[in-house]
This record gives structure tokens, sequence and C-alpha cells, in this order.
């Protein structure tokens, strides 16, 4: 029999074990304020809510498929690689070559039309001259 109030009150603490809600109302305040602590007339004051608790808080919300708004903004993500720059750019001028190979039998070929058009107008002043 006691063994059965015991289940019976167990069930009922785990059910209501963390009330996020009531809390959210209560350090609505503060968690607006930051995840560390604010600057208030030039003092540093700690949250009213332990870091621990706010985790916690924040990990029920999220659970209960809430959101969460308290979170900082997180910064752009690093686009420059690690690495040794004179490898990168070596890397991309290699690159870059292999580009240009590709394109080199047109460029070649535009390079002799424009040599030949070139001789070709120097032999028509040459013929006017005469």
């Amino acid at each position: 029999m006691a063994g059965n109030a015991a289940k019976s009150a167990v069930k009922a603490i785990g059910e209501y074990q963390y009330p996020w809600r009531e809390k959210l109302v209560k350090y609505k305040d503060e968690l607006s304020k930051g995840v560390w602590g604010y600057w208030e007339l030039g003092a540093w004051k700690p949250l009213g809510i332990s870091a621990r608790r706010r985790a916690r808080l924040r990990k029920e919300v999220l659970l209960a498929g809430e959101d969460w708004p308290y979170d900082p903004e997180r910064k752009e993500m690093r686009t420059k690689m690690k690495g040794h720059k004179c490898d990168r750019i070596a890397a991309e001028k290699r690159a870059n070559t292999a580009k240009l190979m590709e394109k080199m039998p047109e460029m070649l070929l535009a390079y002799k039309k424009r040599r030949w058009e070139k001789k070709m107008k120097e032999e028509e002043k040459m013929k006017e001259k005469d």
C-alpha cells in the first residue's frame, strides 16, 4: 500500500517537476537582458537566475516545443580558411591556369587571326603608297 502511494507521488512530481511557464513569467526581464548579466549605471549586474538554472529552463522550453527568443544573435561563420596564404594563392593560380589552358586553342586562333589581319593592313598600306 505504501509503495503505491509513493509511486503516485513520484508520478505527480514527475509530471510537474519544472514549472517552466511560471519561471518564464518570473524571469522574463532577466532573461531578455543577456546570457551572463548586464551593465547598469556602470556596474556589472549578474542575472537573478543562475546559468545552470537558465540552461535547465531553456532545455525544458525547447523540449516542450516552444521557441526560446532569449539567446544572443550568432555571429557569421568565418569564411577565411586556415593555412598558409601562399598555399591558397598557389592553388587558386593552378585552378585559374587550368581554366585558361582549356581556352588556349581559341585564344591562339584569335591571336593568329589578329596578326594576319595586321599583316594584311600593312601590305595594303604599302601597296597604296606605291
